[in-house]
């Protein structure tokens, strides 16, 4: 008898993960940022290595983290052996960082049934429950079928015209060092700046130690710089924790919300800007 589950939320706890680890249909994705397989120790067991930088971007793009062509990520996710059936839970070594990237993508393709895990493997390990060596995935391919959703990525173009016309909400999860110009950019020879008419909201603002706050808290952060029916578009350093903004929109109940791609990195290297005030 095949146990099936679907995920009726954006996100999940620990505890219901460790209640669901033998559903028939789970998949566990590791969305963690590393630099080589090698450089993850332990995962959650049956874990399926998600490489977000080397697999699942554009890396012929000039910018980092870009979103693929939706033949490259299914060619990818069939490969981690991901159905249409599937239900998918993922997680990353930050608590809430690059896994939201992870649930963001797989939404930007068409597939709904997944959810981020609340507090990722920090909090999976806090709880006690078991983890396994890591290995990589050596099943099955499966039927995944990309269907890239019109609006869910907004580009170089798209910024320029929603910065001028004011059209939609432009929310930066950076810093508010970064976003107000008092702390340079990580990103070597990336100048400093922000998008003309976007306003500032880190993404740390709505964790506390790696889990996501409450939904009370979330909606109170939201509503200090967008009214529930404004569209919004997220933008960050290099299209990753604005993502996490997304996860927080999507539980607060906001419907039109999208991720500037490029980012930062992108607006700031195609940009001049004033650099003698560049905020």
């Amino acid at each position: 008898m095949s146990s099936n589950i679907s995920l009726t939320t954006p996100i999940v706890s620990v505890k219901w993960l460790q209640e669901h680890l033998n559903a028939d249909n789970l998949i566990i994705l590791d969305g963690t940022i590393v630099k080589s397989f090698d450089a993850l120790q332990q995962q959650i067991p049956n874990a399926r290595f998600f490489d977000i930088k080397l697999k699942f971007s554009d890396t012929s793009d000039a910018f980092p983290s870009a979103c693929p062509t939706a033949s490259q990520f299914q060619k990818e996710a069939r490969k981690l052996g991901i159905n249409q059936n599937s239900a998918i839970v993922v997680y990353d070594d930050k608590g809430i960082y690059s896994s939201a990237r992870v649930w963001y993508l797989l939404r930007a393709f068409g597939f709904n049934n997944v959810a981020v895990l609340n507090g990722g493997f920090p909090e999976w390990l806090k709880s006690g429950y078991a983890t396994e060596d890591t290995n990589l995935y050596e099943g099955g391919i499966g039927d995944f079928e990309a269907n890239l959703q019109p609006n869910f990525m907004k580009f170089f173009d798209d910024i320029e015209a929603n910065s001028k016309n004011e059209t939609h909400k432009i929310i930066d999860a950076r810093s508010s060092g970064r976003f107000n110009c008092k702390e340079p950019e990580p990103k070597a020879g990336l100048r400093m700046g922000t998008v003309p008419n976007s306003v500032n909201l880190p993404f740390t603002d709505l964790l506390e130690a790696g889990v996501l706050k409450s939904k009370k808290d979330l909606a109170k952060a939201f509503y200090m710089v967008a009214e529930q029916d404004d569209p919004l578009i997220f933008s960050c350093g290099s299209g990753i924790t604005a993502c996490v903004l997304a996860l927080g929109a999507e539980l607060s109940g906001y419907k039109d919300i999208s991720v500037y791609d490029g980012s930062w990195t992108e607006y700031g290297s195609l940009t001049t800007g004033d650099m003698e005030n560049p905020c």
